[in-house]
């Protein structure tokens, strides 16, 4: 009988702590984590080229890898980011990638980020670097103009 009191005294001082470091557990779930990119990869260099051949290598890389989500043209609005509900952004915006150098995109792409699956085991460096030249190809290339909307035709007066 006094085995079964312990054991009941020390379930009900020791349950709210239990309690707690759940709470906590699903506190730090709820609020993500800071995304930080090594300086050392940060400042990777891409040893490939952006010639035609290299372009066309990511062009076709991103049809299969990206496209389903980054969208046909890089403007953000695939089919699985819509059905996902993303917010990814627009490729063909130059200031898209302005401030962003080729060995952070490199890292994003191998490891992944959010939503964005790694592709570091699936793609070689050199895919990824292509893959990198094509997405800035890209941002060359004018952003599809969205139609504006219409003014209702304002009746002339009849004099």
């Amino acid at each position: 009988m006094r085995k079964s009191t312990i054991a009941l005294l020390a379930l009900i001082c020791f349950a709210p702590i239990g309690s707690a470091q759940d709470q906590a557990k699903d506190n730090q779930k709820a609020a993500p984590a800071e995304y930080k990119i090594p300086p050392e990869d940060a400042k990777r260099p891409n040893p490939v080229k952006p010639g035609p051949s290299s372009i066309a290598d990511g062009k076709h890389l991103y049809e299969s890898q990206c496209l389903m989500c980054h969208g046909k043209d890089g403007d953000g609005e695939g089919d699985l980011a819509e059905d996902m509900k993303l917010n990814l952004r627009d490729f063909r915006d130059p200031a898209t990638f302005k401030e962003t150098k080729d060995g952070e995109m490199f890292y994003v792409i191998t490891k992944g980020k959010g939503e964005m699956p790694a592709e570091g085991d699936r793609l070689s460096d050199t895919q990824c670097w292509n893959l990198i030249n094509y997405i800035r190809s890209l941002a060359s290339k004018t952003p599809a103009a969205k139609p504006k909307e219409e003014k209702p035709k304002e009746e002339k007066a009849q004099s």
